[in-house]
């Protein structure tokens, strides 16, 4: 049974006698059938009973029906209804408009719209540069996805990859003050998704494409880049590449290792992981093995796509062969963005003393980071309920604003790296910790950090 997690809180309307006990009964019911009760409220009470509402945690949906039953099993009590609170957050969707202006006379609908917003038109069309000044442009970002890679559910669909795209427009908005829309595109031709950002791009200061699937948003976000004169950003490469940087570079500072000394062995050579090997790359690192479904990517693998070709001539300087197993030895440092059971408890032993972990597939890790830590020094994955969880969410906001902000034409990967040592400053040496690494997301000075070292770097000062 997983663990009790907010991600399927339940709550159940249960009806019961008036029995002072009735209550205790019920609750206890739930802790024994290992729920974690969150909250309790009387709906409604009368002479024969009353209705109140059990809001707990459960390990997954099978679990939630199984506390279900244990209340319906109480003597007196009976289960009205359970609902799932994730469910409800989502019904009509996570997002609103909001008007900035008010419209309560007839002068106020003459200069909001017609006929004063005629002058304003003209002088965009006069000078439309003026769009990033009178428009919503200059803070509004366009979340754009084909539903080709949502989450770990795969090709599910742009309809499906909906509530992912509201929630990253959330995000936006909570952590970066930036005004983001879901922009969920019924193709997967890349072309088509070339011509329907470029057609769309004079709504945005800036494109976020999300959970595409690679190759193809390899070619997208390059074509979008060379004819966009506004930031694209590839986040589930990008972002994650940052945040890993920023992780990485302070689990160094734990375990006392420099970058451009470290052995790294990584898994997934996919968009993050390309992303990720790149970023580390400008930053200093010179040794890094990258490993797919084949072992080793080395120069003898004949028959390679362009992206695996530019991986033979740029990793594996000692060209290693082999399995993960068999190139993870002596490694320093190990990043996963592929899948579970990719690492043993025996390949993390075999790495050198003082070893990094970095297991991020989501969501279920490379190895269980319990088993990690028997050998590991510093152990992190992408999920919330262990230490060291790196989340995108660190990197995407205050990148956006602070491009926005400095009114950058693209988002380089000096801007990049400049964010990741952002946000690594954000821990402390005092706070600095193998289970302290990198910042909550719910850190105030992490966005703020970021805008501003990203703005620095886009208007000319250094990293």
């Amino acid at each position: 049974m997983a663990a009790p997690s907010a991600s399927y809180a339940i709550i159940l309307r249960v009806r019961m006698d008036h029995d002072t006990t009735a209550l205790g009964r019920v609750t206890t019911a739930v802790g024994e059938a290992g729920g974690a009760v969150t909250g309790v409220d009387i709906v409604e009470s009368h002479p024969d009973g009353m209705t109140a509402d059990i809001t707990a945690n459960a390990g997954d949906v099978e679990h939630a029906n199984t506390i279900r039953d244990a209340v319906n099993a109480v003597d007196g009590a009976t289960v009205h209804k359970i609902s799932d609170r994730t469910f409800l957050i989502h019904l009509g969707g996570k997002m609103e408009i909001r008007s900035k202006v008010g419209l309560r006379t007839r002068d106020d609908l003459s200069r909001a719209y017609t006929p004063g917003v005629a002058r304003v038109c003209m002088a965009i069309h006069d000078k439309p540069e003026d769009a990033w000044r009178l428009t919503i442009k200059r803070n509004t970002v366009a979340v754009v996805t084909d539903g080709s890679a949502v989450l770990g559910l795969g090709n599910i669909g742009p309809e499906a990859a909906m509530p992912v795209m509201e929630g990253k427009a959330v995000l936006f908005k909570e952590f970066g003050g930036v005004d983001a829309w879901p922009v969920c595109l019924a193709t997967q031709d890349p072309d088509e998704i070339v011509k329907v950002v470029q057609a769309l791009a004079p709504t945005y200061g800036g494109i976020n494409l999300e959970d595409i699937a690679a190759p193809g948003c390899f070619e997208i976000e390059r074509r979008l880049r060379e004819t966009l004169d506004i930031p694209v950003f590839h986040d589930d490469q990008h972002g994650t590449a940052i945040v890993t940087l920023a992780a990485l570079t302070n689990a160094l500072r734990v375990v006392g290792k420099r970058l451009e000394d470290v052995r790294i062995t990584m898994t997934g050579a996919g968009a993050a992981g390309v992303a990720i090997l790149k970023i580390l790359q400008d930053a200093g690192a010179t040794n890094i093995v990258i490993c797919d479904r084949d072992g080793a990517i080395h120069r003898g693998v004949p028959e390679v796509d362009d992206s695996k070709k530019w991986l033979q001539s740029n990793t594996n300087p000692d060209q290693r062969t082999g399995s993960v197993s068999d190139v993870i030895a002596g490694s320093d440092v190990f990043i996963g963005v592929s899948g579970p059971g990719v690492l043993t408890e025996d390949d993390v032993a075999s790495m050198a003393d003082d070893a990094i972990v970095f297991a991020m597939a989501n969501p279920e890790p490379e190895i269980d980071p319990a088993i990690a830590s028997r050998h590991a020094r510093v152990v992190a994955t992408g999920r919330s309920d262990y230490p060291n969880q790196i989340n995108n969410v660190l990197a995407f906001p205050g990148v956006f604003r602070g491009a926005l902000n400095a009114k950058a034409r693209d988002i380089t990967e000096e801007m990049k790296v400049a964010a990741a040592h952002a946000i690594a400053s954000v821990v402390s040496a005092d706070e600095l910790h193998a289970n302290y690494i990198i910042p909550s997301v719910f850190n105030a000075e992490v966005a703020p950090a970021v805008a501003a070292a990203v703005e620095r770097v886009a208007a000319g000062g250094d990293s």
